[in-house]
This record gives structure tokens, C-alpha cells and sequence, in this order.
């Protein structure tokens, strides 16, 4: 257990980070896997777009890497456009 005060203020500071990385992981699972999910075209658009804009705000706050959001923005893409050619 930590003794120092600087100690103990770290764990509280940890502690509500790790709350919010945690709810901003599962908020971009969420929207990723229900953008890749969907089958139809004008609800993936919009699937897709929301998508894109909380990897974009993840990104600008340093939650994730810029290559990582980009690389889940390609697969996204892709995914509508299959949609698109299968139509």
C-alpha cells in the first residue's frame, strides 16, 4: 500500500483514468462492430460516420495511436464499399 502522499494521489489518478480508457475502448468496439455489422446501405453510411468520428476524437486526445484509427477507418471503408458492389 502507498505511503507517500504523492503515492496516494497517483492511485486516485489512475483509477479515474483507467474509467475512462475503459469506457472510450468500448465505445469505439462498439461502433466499429456495429458499422461492420450492418448490411444495409444507407444505415451503414450513417454507422460509418459516427464510427469514423469517435476514432478521429480518440485520436485527437492521444486515447489511441493514429495508425490504429486509420487502420479501423480502411476496414471500414471497405466494408461499405463491398456493400456498395454487392447491391
Amino acid at each position: 500500500m502507498a505511503s507517500h502522499k504523492s503515492a496516494k494521489k497517483r492511485i486516485r489518478t489512475n483509477t479515474r483514468k483507467r474509467v475512462v480508457n475503459k469506457m472510450t475502448d468500448s465505445k469505439i468496439k462498439t461502433a466499429v462492430k456495429k458499422a461492420l455489422s450492418e448490411k444495409d446501405k444507407e444505415q451503414a453510411e450513417k454507422l460509418y460516420k459516427e464510427a469514423v468520428a469517435i476514432l478521429d476524437r480518440s485520436t485527437t486526445k492521444g486515447k489511441i495511436h493514429l495508425n490504429t484509427a486509420s487502420r479501423k477507418k480502411a476496414a471500414l471503408t471497405k466494408h461499405l464499399n463491398n456493400i456498395s458492389a454487392a447491391k
